[in-house]
């Protein structure tokens, strides 16, 4: 069967936006390598808990991004009927809204723990560069968001629409982190950090319910 121009027209940008779907992928996996890391490393360094959950989160991020790119990859070689791409889809974000789940958990235990029994006091001199590690995230995390927007758009992807959505978050949850920061270095309370943790949990379990349901917030 020959094919119309306007199939070849529309193969090649279809194989022009999975291009750039895996250069965005590449961008995240890179981003999140870096800012997972060093929040991990900062907060365990000034026993700042926000600094922890927001390492943690980034590392989810990392394993979305991961399991994303093996999603692209099966298209980008042609080797995948539309059906096993769907299925591996909804295999991924269900294993990514599990993982936020246990995050929740992570954070409630060891807010519980700051608070109530081992009173973890931030040392807010080592915590002031998580500070430019969440306004970093901020200016960055929604213009990378708003192009896989378009992307998953175009493509029609569930996968890369959640991704997408787990990247807007990350900026929502700087601001968490930035606030909570600034204020317990400025108010000096030692139980802020493991307070200001708390306000994540909302995000978290609306991230986390929307990828088990395979639905993607607008």
């Amino acid at each position: 069967m020959l094919r119309s121009p306007g199939d070849s027209v529309g193969t090649s940008s279809r194989a022009a936006d999975i291009r750039l779907a895996l250069l965005l992928t590449y961008i995240t996996l890179g981003w999140m390598t870096v800012e997972g890391a060093a929040s991990l490393l900062l907060g365990w360094a000034s026993k700042s808990l926000l600094l922890e959950a927001f390492g943690i989160d980034s590392v989810i991020e990392l394993f979305s991004a991961g399991v994303l790119l093996w999603r692209l990859r099966i298209e980008a070689s042609g080797g995948a009927t539309s059906e096993h791409v769907d299925l591996i889809e909804r295999r991924a974000a269900r294993l990514v809204g599990y993982s936020l789940y246990v995050l929740v958990a992570y954070v409630v235990l060891n807010s519980g723990y700051g608070l109530f029994i081992a009173k973890r006091i931030t040392d807010t001199h080592e915590s002031a560069w998580g500070i430019l590690i969440g306004v970093v995230a901020k200016i960055g995390m929604p213009i990378l968001a708003a192009y896989k927007l378009k992307v998953a758009a175009r493509l029609n992807s569930r996968a890369l629409r959640a991704d997408a959505i787990e990247s807007i978050s990350c900026g929502y949850l700087s601001i968490v982190l930035i606030v909570g920061l600034a204020a317990t270095r400025l108010l000096g309370w030692w139980w802020l950090d493991s307070v200001a943790v708390l306000a994540l949990i909302p995000f978290l379990i609306k991230e986390a319910r929307a990828a088990i349901r395979g639905e993607c917030c607008d």
